[in-house]
């Protein structure tokens, strides 16, 4: 089957790091609760790298987000990919498209309290619009909902938790499972304007006797001036089929109209 053959693929990876991405404070793949502010909007670019054993695989993702009432927001995401596999016969093949598509809501719908943290719910939907005969996107829709909080412990630090499920397109003759994901990202400023981000996230098959796969990233934000922040990080396999090595760079740029919106 195709799914065994490209190394992207383990597609529900990539519609995950691809959903992710489109809601988290880059360069993590958890997600925070804090949506844009009503009025803004957040522009988010760059470039994302993944080395398996037999495919060096690279996404230019570009997500845009409008805060739409106070407590909510809406994303789109859509990037290029391009990707150099070693076939099993040993001949080299190169691709390049479109990614799929990604839409998302954000709810936060409480604020941190003495007992509670920030928590919020996502649902993202994942179009099929990368090229499926060229082994670049399943060519089935997916769904992924996830439950996210955060906390604010003193004035630097903060804890992000997030645990989802995504229900995983079934493309005609191929197999595919849902998968089960959480995971959890610490945030530290370590001085103005820099801050130190890492994080571990983790996702099961939902069909019996799936391999749990673990991976970590950590990395830097540099808050360049005020709305611009630029993201460097990188990460590696703990277990199971996950990327031998990832990497990404990029930049988040908000602008628009400023209110008294609270946090």
């Amino acid at each position: 089957m195709r799914r065994a053959v490209r190394c992207g693929a383990m597609m529900a990876m990539g519609f995950l790091v691809a959903a992710n991405l489109a809601l988290a404070g880059r360069p993590l793949n958890v997600n925070d609760t804090e949506p844009v502010k009503t009025g803004q909007w957040q522009i988010e670019a760059g470039g994302a790298y993944r080395h398996y054993s037999r495919c060096d695989h690279f996404d230019y993702p570009l997500t845009l987000a409008y805060g739409v009432v106070p407590g909510v927001d809406l994303g789109v995401g859509l990037g290029g990919q391009f990707e150099e596999r070693t076939e099993s016969h040993g001949t080299t093949c190169r691709e390049s498209g479109l990614g799929d598509l990604t839409i998302y809501p954000r709810w936060k719908f409480l604020e941190q309290s003495r007992f509670l943290p920030d928590q919020a719910v996502s649902f993202t939907v994942k179009f099929p619009t990368a090229d499926h005969d060229k082994d670049l996107g399943s060519g089935a829709t997916d769904y992924d909902l996830t439950w996210i909080a955060s906390e604010k412990i003193g004035e630097k630090f903060q804890i992000d938790a997030n645990i989802g499920y995504s229900w995983i397109g079934r493309p005609k003759d191929e197999e595919a499972a849902d998968i089960f994901h959480y995971g959890l990202a610490l945030e530290y400023q370590l001085f103005d304007p820099v801050q130190w981000v890492g994080e571990v996230f983790v996702q099961r098959e939902t069909t019996g006797g799936a391999e749990t796969t673990v991976q970590y990233n950590t990395g830097f934000r540099w808050a360049a001036r005020d709305g611009l922040t630029f993201d460097v990080a990188a990460g590696a396999r703990i277990s199971g089929e996950a990327p031998v090595f990832t990497g990404m760079v990029g930049l988040t740029w908000v602008f628009g109209f400023k209110n008294n919106e609270s946090k």
